[in-house]
């Protein structure tokens, strides 16, 4: 039986043809002019450069940022409107004193605007996306760029308000700083800091206020903090950013000095001025509160595993820490360590028991259980530390000693707060003597 064919498909044709030279009626039809490339502007090409410009006073900051990558000519025309002052005055907000706008808008809503502002601000002559901008323009040109625009706001600059603490300038700054350098390698964001300090004169001032005596420079310590936190620390998505930026300000710096600006830049302020409070920690003890953003830094050098910071390094700033201004008390170094979280507590407690420091720990000891009665924690975590830390001594008479010392150290601590329970109660009955009426 024969098999049957397929005719539905088209069969190649065996009769071969030679192409025409002649073009065909539409392109015949065509002049040579109409295959000249149209221009970049578009449709914005029919319009008066004025027109243009009013047009953009009813786009929206998003709106502008999309228009922006067109085309290289409406960019540029974009980034000229900004450099003009009706431009600057109505996308660069200049109140930021004003906590709650007309109409019921609060602080989130300026933070808002720069959030959005950010991408507008970083499109270039090219008019290409912010990402792809830095990728093409060098990034000293780029930060010269944005600096000349943000300079007529004094609220971004170091010393620019006079009310720095009602101000919101630094934190739509530090906005804008996370957009911008969103996505950039850390060669770009070196030199972004380093920008920054010499913009700022940053690495002097903290020269000042780290060579000063605490306390000397209350001033300069409350912009040195404000700058660090609302522009270069507080605004990141993610840990290891922000494990970055605090590195650039405290690598620089021997570890006497990185305490130091630790504790200006996350320690206890007043609550008044907001100037840093030096003698918390070495007067009395102190709450969680006050401790909570140390901590937090700590365990940020700690825990995001940056290569500039070991475990040896961080170990070795807490303990720098707790001699700043003067050694603290002990109750307060434990509440640190406690909020530090597991891994710092122990390997602090365990360098001290390698280097022979067992008084000390067991001392140390004594207080965790005291911040965790105090505090209403789970004792059974201070019992595992405790079980944990002995593990750290090589021989059992070192751990027998230590287990002493603890004891010792419990004894002292319980008379040290007995016989302060007695003398006060003497003094409230010397008060009371001296109030009574004579008979």
């Amino acid at each position: 039986m024969a098999s049957r064919r397929n005719t539905s498909f088209t069969l190649i044709p065996n009769q071969k043809y030679r192409r025409s030279n002649r073009r065909s009626s539409y392109f015949s039809n065509t002049r040579d002019s109409d295959f000249q490339p149209l221009s970049t502007l578009g449709n914005f090409k029919a319009l008066p450069l004025e027109i243009f410009l009013i047009i953009l006073r009813y786009l929206s900051v998003k709106d502008i940022s999309m228009l922006s990558m067109v085309s290289k000519t409406v960019s540029q025309r974009i980034i000229n409107y900004i450099s003009t002052s009706s431009g600057s005055k109505r996308l660069l907000l200049q109140d930021f004193h004003n906590l709650e706008l007309p109409g019921g808008r609060q602080d989130s809503t300026i933070l808002e605007h720069y959030r959005s502002l950010d991408i507008w601000l970083m499109t270039d002559s090219l008019g290409l996306l912010f990402k792809r901008c830095t990728l093409l323009l060098p990034t000293k040109e780029r930060l010269k760029y944005i600096h000349k625009i943000l300079a007529e706001v004094s609220c971004f600059k170091f010393n620019g308000c006079a009310a720095p603490m009602q101000c919101l300038g630094l934190p739509c700054y530090g906005m804008f700083l996370q957009t911008l350098t969103a996505g950039w390698d850390e060669l770009e964001c070196h030199r972004v800091y380093n920008f920054l300090c010499e913009l700022s004169n940053l690495s002097r001032k903290m020269q000042t206020v780290v060579c000063s005596k605490p306390g000397g420079a209350r001033k300069l310590e409350l912009r040195i903090r404000l700058f660090c936190r609302n522009v270069l620390l507080d605004h990141w998505t993610h840990r290891s950013d922000s494990a970055f930026w605090l590195t650039r300000i405290l690598k620089p710096w021997p570890m006497v000095n990185q305490a130091r600006l630790l504790y200006i830049i996350f320690g206890p302020i007043s609550p008044q001025d907001g100037q840093v409070v030096w003698q918390k920690m070495i007067e009395d003890p102190t709450d969680d509160s006050s401790l909570k953003d140390l901590a937090d830094a700590i365990k940020l050098l700690y825990d995001t595993g940056t290569k500039e910071w070991t475990a040896d390094d961080v170990i070795s700033l807490v303990d720098e820490l707790s001699v700043v201004p003067r050694e603290w008390l002990l109750e307060n170094n434990a509440r640190l360590l406690i909020l530090s979280g597991n891994n710092i507590c122990f390997t602090f407690m365990a360098s001290k028991a390698v280097n022979g420091r067992a008084i000390d720990l067991a001392r140390l000891m004594v207080f965790l259980a005291l911040v965790c009665e105090k505090e209403l924690y789970c004792m059974d975590w201070a019992v595992k530390m405790m079980q944990k830390v002995c593990n750290v001594f090589s021989t059992p008479v070192e751990r027998n000693n230590f287990l002493q010392s603890v004891a010792n150290a419990f004894a002292c601590v319980i008379m040290e707060m007995m016989q302060s329970i007695m003398s006060d109660e003497k003094t409230k009955a010397w008060r009371n003597s001296l109030t009574c009426p004579r008979s």
